[in-house]
Parts: C-alpha cells; structure tokens; sequence
C-alpha cells in the first residue's frame, strides 16, 4: 500500500469571518474606557488594491508594560476591561481597533522595548500568518533605543511600522507587497 504525501495547508482566507472573529473583536477596550484611542489603517496588496477580507489580530502590554497573561511576572493588569486582543475584519479594506496605547517593556537584554502592538494578519494567498509590528511616531526616543526597529536595514524599513496620530488615536497602513511593503517578521 503506497502512503500519499502531506498537502499544503489551505490559505487562510477568505473565510475569516467564519468562526475567527467576532462581534466586540476590534475592542481591546471599550471606547468609552479613559485613555482609549483608536488603530486605524487599510490593508493593501501588492497592487496597491483594498483587501476587502483580510483580518487584523494585536496583542499588547498594557499602559505599564504587562500583559494580561497570568504567566507575565510583573502582575496582574490594572486596567478595568483591558483585555490585550483585538481582531478587525477588513470588510472595507480598512481595519480598527479601539486600545489603550502599551507601555514599554523589558527587551530581555537589559533595555526597554518601545511601546508598541504585535500585528498578526491573515488574508487570502496566504499560507499562514504575517507578523508585523505597530510603533508609535509621538515615541521617537523609546523607538531610537528599541533593539527591533534598531536591527532594520534603514529608516524606509523602519517607517512602514510606525504609526502617525490622528485626532482620535494613530493611523498605520499595512501592505502585504510591493514597494511599501511593511517589514514583516519571521517567527
């Protein structure tokens, strides 16, 4: 009896809103929440096109660094609400997530990393996951010191992961290709 080799996995769109998101996904907190700001931005191809079915995940400290995470050694999260995830569906090309911004954290070297969301975005075409970062454009001494945006080839690099203010919060656009594509992490 001959074995058949494995198959590749199926990409993971489009069908995220099958069971992967969910309607109060892009709060990390509620709007109404002290200190709350949105992340906005739109997610683009290697044509410069809208995804129109991507998903954004984050994950992040809260304003004093720790996760809410009973594993994170600093503690338990101090902020009522606050629960570190978001997921966004870019039903328009564009996503959002209403969060407090995160302080720094340990950079396990002795430094503080700068305050920053970890992005994980899934959308058709791809086999698995990317994985990117939000850096904050009003942080530009904490960014100066953080060994990731320190480690990137150049300031082009490091400027498609940093975020500009808007009235209500930052705006950072992703792209999955091309010329501005965003610096993407292997992990």
């Amino acid at each position: 009896m001959s074995t058949l080799p494995t198959t590749p996995s199926a990409t993971v769109g489009p069908y995220l809103s099958i069971g992967l998101t969910w309607e109060d996904g892009p709060y990390v907190v509620a709007p109404e929440t002290p200190g709350a700001i949105w992340i906005r931005g739109i997610v683009y191809d290697g044509l410069e096109e809208l995804v129109p079915d991507a998903m954004v995940e984050t994950w992040q400290a809260d304003p004093d660094g720790r996760f809410d995470h009973p594993d994170d050694p600093r503690g338990a999260v101090a902020y009522p609400g606050f629960r570190g995830l978001g997921r966004a569906q870019t039903v328009t090309g564009e996503y959002e997530i209403c969060t407090l911004k995160p302080g720094r954290l340990p950079d396990g070297a002795g430094g503080l990393q700068a305050p920053h969301i970890d992005v994980s975005l899934f959308a058709r075409g791809l086999l698995d996951r990317v994985v990117t970062r939000i850096y904050f454009a009003d942080e530009a001494e904490a960014n100066a010191e953080d060994v990731v945006l320190r480690s990137l080839p150049d300031d082009a690099a490091r400027r498609t992961l940093i975020a500009t203010p808007t009235e209500d919060g930052y705006r950072l656009d992703l792209h999955l290709q091309g010329d501005r594509e965003t610096v993407f992490f292997a992990v």
